[in-house]
């Protein structure tokens, strides 16, 4: 019963993991679409704090401040400005933030795999 608490925990928190990986990822994409709007500032997403809160000095999961643990859609850098009509907009940052995103979201979608077979290898045996 506790290993099922523990893999119950885990897949939670791997869920609300990729879940902000995904929303990240658009934002990040909606700052590119945005990269020639006169006076567009950049978007970024923070739930990391939130995270380390729902998860204690054991690395045990609070089920609880999980499901509280909600990503927050903030104005990054908004006294900066790269060009003369206000946009905050960097092409190169914002390619280099996408890369980052897409490999933490494709190493949380291959360690919830890895986990799973080892679930469905210890219950066939």
């Amino acid at each position: 019963m506790a290993n099922g608490l523990i893999a119950g925990a885990e897949v939670a928190l791997y869920r609300k993991a990729v879940s902000v990986a995904w929303e990240r990822n658009k934002v990040i994409n909606h700052n590119i679409a945005n990269k020639d709007v006169a006076g567009y500032k950049r978007l970024d997403i923070k739930f990391e704090d939130q995270l380390r809160r729902a998860v204690n000095k054991r690395h045990q999961v609070d089920l609880a401040k999980l499901e509280r643990v909600q990503p927050e859609i903030f104005v990054d850098k908004a006294n900066l400005s790269y060009r003369w009509d206000g946009n905050n907009v960097d092409m190169d940052t914002e390619m280099g933030y996408l890369a980052e995103n897409q490999l933490r979201y494709q190493a949380l979608i291959n360690q919830m795999n890895y986990n799973f077979s080892r679930l469905k290898m210890v219950m066939n045996r």
